[in-house]
């Protein structure tokens, strides 16, 4: 039995907690801005004071108030305007792309013939600030990560970790194909609308190289020149390098061979991953990956011609 001055105070406290009223909820945390988000990203791609973010890059805000509360999150190859107005309808705003926004590599309106007054340009502005949109792009950082966050997501949509060079990432060595099979099987597991081939679609290929994106005549052609290494897949590059280089050795009698995605087709499913690697580290915020739709597609939503 409770002794009679513990059972008083006991009392006198159940009173206290009930006189005001029913109990009070716990007071939700704020939601988390904009600029708390990045830098979280930040931290786990390498830590914001750490090498890894020092030095020049792409990967900056290009539009938008870093304070912005967040009301959800949309990872997207490029913040296309079919993109912004279908993650606004599903309530993200803040857009994680991995390429620009404003038509050039820098973001640097002034490519435009008419910079800033450019029609398309300050429609697109002026949509973003209605939308209180910020977005920010995830470029250099998400490529440099370990393993390649882009690399990874392909890897993960072509269901092709057990074929994947332990040594090297973007080597595979897979069951034998044909290149035109190997293709198709690109364009149905990463939706690219028209991939294209130079060389020998007939060819048997079993040793293939991925380099997402547009990585340039050295990288592509290094990987044709390994000795044993049959046919490049790339997203997109110049006609008269890349392109040429494969379709001269086939000429010449070489077992080699390139296929084009497409430069949206050969990243999209990084960016996919992305969402999927946010939500590790991210609560409270819904996350979600909006496909940008391949550009050498029919549009798919298009509004009347003016």
């Amino acid at each position: 039995m409770m002794p009679g001055s513990l059972l008083l105070s006991a009392l006198l406290v159940a009173r206290q907690g009930t006189a005001g009223g029913p109990p009070q909820s716990p007071v939700a945390p704020p939601p988390l801005t904009a600029r708390q988000i990045i830098e979280r990203i930040q931290d786990h791609a390498g830590g914001r004071d750490g090498e890894a973010w020092r030095g020049p890059t792409v990967d900056t805000v290009k539009a938008g108030d870093l304070d912005t509360p967040v009301t959800g999150i949309a990872t997207t190859f490029s913040a296309t305007m079919d993109v912004l107005e279908r993650a606004v309808a599903r309530g993200a705003n803040l857009i994680v792309a991995h390429e620009p926004t404003f038509y050039d590599h820098m973001d640097n309106p002034a490519q435009l013939p008419q910079g800033e007054d450019d029609a398309v340009l300050k429609e697109k502005r002026a949509f973003i600030a209605e939308h209180h949109l910020v977005i920010w792009r995830f470029h250099d950082y998400w490529h440099r990560r370990k393993p390649d966050g882009i690399e990874a997501g392909n890897v993960h949509a072509l269901g092709w970790e057990k074929y994947q060079d332990p040594a090297n990432q973007y080597l595979f060595t897979i069951p034998e194909t044909t290149v035109a099979k190997l293709a198709e099987e690109l364009r149905v597991k990463l939706h690219a609308a028209v991939p294209r081939i130079a060389g020998d679609r007939e060819m048997k290929v079993t040793r293939v190289a991925f380099s997402p994106g547009s990585a340039g005549f050295h990288r592509e052609t290094g990987a044709l020149e390994m000795p044993d290494m049959q046919v490049l897949i790339a997203g997109e590059t110049h006609e008269w390098e890349t392109v040429e280089y494969a379709a001269d050795a086939h000429t010449e009698g070489r077992a080699k061979a390139l296929i084009l995605l497409g430069h949206i087709a050969s990243e999209q499913a990084g960016m996919e991953e992305c969402a999927r690697w946010l939500k590790t580290f991210i609560a409270g915020v819904p996350i979600e990956f909006v496909p940008t739709a391949d550009m050498w597609a029919p549009p798919a939503n298009s509004k009347p011609a003016r």
